[in-house]
């Protein structure tokens, strides 16, 4: 259940892939662009995108948690790259917490207000233009820079699998 420093833990594994699943299901949204959302995925799998990025959020916010407790079970890096990979897990857990919380900012400035999954978080209210401009300006060029460094992570995991052969995938399958 816990980490150790030859594995990752069950408990840390299911938070990776279930939110790698939710995160590309996230990625689905790309596809509302085309033919203004008139097809199956535009239909069917956007209309939750605030319910599952509000679902990211707190599970990212759990994922942190339980990180930190771990955090002296986890595996050991090697010294002459890991500043680089501090650097890529602190840039995808940034994303995975600044997406969504630039989407409620969107929201909540439009005066929509935050509604997940059928619950209302917050109430719609009056406009709040900064709210809304910060939100609205941040979103969609994070979850590039996000894509860029999800694609990095997996390019890496390969990487040390097929490459350098040295187990660090086998650690989280």
């Amino acid at each position: 259940m816990k980490d150790s420093r030859e594995r990752y833990g069950s408990i840390t594994r299911i938070f990776h892939w279930v939110m790698a699943l939710l995160i590309v299901w996230q990625g689905m949204k790309f596809f509302d662009r085309i033919a203004d959302g008139e097809h199956w995925v535009g239909q069917n799998l956007v209309p939750w995108h605030g319910s599952i990025g509000s679902l990211i959020l707190l599970l990212v916010i759990l994922r942190i948690i339980w990180a930190l407790s771990q955090h002296n079970n986890r595996p050991l890096q090697e010294p002459a790259t890991a500043a680089l990979v501090k650097l890529g897990h602190f840039s995808l857990y940034a994303c995975m917490v600044l997406i969504p919380v630039s989407g409620i900012m969107y929201l909540v400035g439009r005066g929509f207000g935050w509604k997940a999954f059928g619950v209302q978080i917050i109430s719609g209210g009056p406009e709040i233009p900064w709210m809304a401009t910060v939100g609205g300006t941040l979103h969609s060029p994070l979850s590039w820079i996000f894509l860029v460094v999800v694609i990095g992570h997996v390019a890496m995991a390969f990487y040390h699998h097929f490459v350098k052969k040295d187990g660090v995938m086998k650690r989280m399958v």
